[in-house]
């Protein structure tokens, strides 16, 4: 039976947003086809007969569909010019201006059209693709809506609806679009695709399950089907399921990069780390200037010790993406490690400035800094505990540092008494760290080997501080590397 290995059921976040753009380009693309076909028996026999029109366009639609637009615009000016003139091939015309992104060639010539032909429902629907394009969602929802007013049944327009509902978070009446142009077309694959995410999100996997084993069978050399099928396993708390469908998601399209990064979450999920490792570094070369892969590769390059590797990637990152705090917590982590203390201090007042309550940044950036010129961060530090409360342990920390920086140790025994008596474990654990890094910087080694010992008895393997307390104990001799 269909359901019975349902149990828990999970939630994940849509991803129609992502895939919007390119959902739309390809409907317009459908769009394209079914006009050339009309054309094609319309127009065949008046075409020049040294090279038909309708070669030529079938030359155009190839084009389309591997997205060489710019090459299918250009094969228009070969068109015969008695067939080019025509509204058919100037819709057409339009239609590949803009799946190739050139939205105001495609409006003016859309324009002129629906000038002297106002109830053409084809140019209409193009506008309004146009106007999606162009971020207008209020003009492309009235023309959308003027097509469903003069053809109830016209699936394009309920289907692009549907999305924009669906895109405004209001599932309800996007479901409605959807359901209906099902009735009209149960095989429209967008219209299955997006149904079975709402019910996937509406926490209802058996229907959502229904329509996608629709649309794998009625599309089976389509990636799409299985890789929305795969979300809902995942989701599910079935990750084998999930990797199952999208291996064949990934057989049908190599290049998509979701399908790349939702393979490495699962390949995580399922403890391969060297797999995960192989999808989300394939999700970089698919595209390089996107953010998001380089957190995971960074990530599971440091799990696996690849250190150089896991600091370029954070480079990378803490580049494509500076508001990223962690990305500037790995570089200044990678960065000490090194022993390269004035790139360490620069990320770590980075991520301080990001994450201004966040005081440990601001002892990493003073301990850092401190190695290289101990009157150096004094400011700093004071700036620091002027935002702390007095009686944390946070800012007697950044005091004692702040001493430290003035070469005085007064606070030395109160410190140490306070961390004894410390509760929290974490807390605790990160006061043990710091101690360490104190009796470090003047250069007190068997007291800080001793405090960097007990924050590792402590196990918080959680915090930040846990990898660069693990590498100064295996270059110490305490830990294998």
């Amino acid at each position: 039976m269909v359901g019975s290995r349902w149990r828990i059921i999970g939630s994940s976040k849509p991803v129609f947003a992502d895939n919007y753009r390119m959902k739309n380009k390809f409907s317009l693309i459908i769009f394209f086809l079914g006009l050339f076909l009309v054309f094609g028996t319309v127009g065949a026999a008046e075409s020049s007969p040294a090279r038909p029109t309708p070669v030529i366009l079938e030359e155009i639609s190839r084009l389309l569909l591997s997205s060489q637009f710019d090459d299918a615009v250009a094969l228009f000016d070969a068109i015969d010019p008695l067939d080019a003139a025509s509204s058919q091939i100037r819709l057409l015309k339009a239609s590949v201006l803009s799946s190739a992104g050139r939205n105001r060639e495609a409006r003016s010539i859309a324009e002129e059209i629906s000038a002297a032909e106002p109830n053409n429902l084809d140019v209409l629907f193009l506008l309004s693709v146009i106007e999606g394009a162009s971020g207008r969602d209020r003009e492309q929802r009235a023309i959308l809506e003027r097509i469903i007013k003069a053809d109830p049944k016209n699936v394009s327009a309920l289907v692009n609806l549907g999305t924009i509902h669906f895109q405004a978070r209001s599932l309800r009446n996007a479901a409605g679009f959807f359901d209906q142009a099902l009735d009209i077309d149960p095989g429209n694959l967008t219209a299955l695709l997006s149904r079975a995410q709402i019910y996937r999100l509406d926490r209802d996997p058996f229907n959502a399950e229904v329509l996608l084993n629709t649309a794998v069978s009625l599309y089976p050399q389509q990636a799409a089907p299985y890789h929305e099928r795969a979300r809902l396993y995942k989701g599910a708390g079935f990750p084998i399921q999930a990797l199952e469908d999208l291996d064949k998601a990934k057989d049908r399209d190599r290049n998509d990069y979701w399908i790349a990064m939702d393979m490495g979450n699962t390949l995580l999920e399922l403890f391969r780390k060297d797999q995960a490792l192989i999808e989300f570094e394939r999700a970089v070369a698919l595209r390089p200037s996107d953010f998001l892969a380089y957190a995971y590769t960074a990530g599971i390059k440091d799990d696996l010790g690849d250190f150089d590797g896991a600091e370029r990637d954070y480079e990378i990152l803490a580049m494509l993406k500076p508001d990223y705090y962690f990305a500037f917590e790995g570089v200044g982590l990678h960065k000490m490690k090194r022993g390269q203390w004035l790139e360490a201090r620069d990320a770590f007042q980075e991520v301080y400035r990001q994450a201004p309550n966040e005081y440990y940044y601001a002892l990493l950036a003073a301990a850092s800094w401190m190695r290289i010129d101990m009157a150096g961060p004094r400011q700093f530090l004071n700036q620091a505990m002027a935002k702390a409360k007095r009686d944390s342990m946070e800012y007697n920390m950044l005091r004692l540092y702040y001493d430290l920086s003035g070469r005085v140790y007064a606070g030395e025994n109160d410190m140490l008494i306070k961390v004894g008596q410390e509760s929290n474990v974490e807390t605790k654990a990160r006061m043990l760290f710091y101690l360490a890094q104190y009796y470090d910087i003047r250069g007190n080694q068997n007291l800080a080997n001793r405090y960097f010992e007990q924050f590792r008895e402590l196990d918080c393997q959680y915090l930040p501080e846990w990898r660069l307390n693990e590498w100064i104990l295996a270059e110490r001799g305490f830990l294998p590397f």
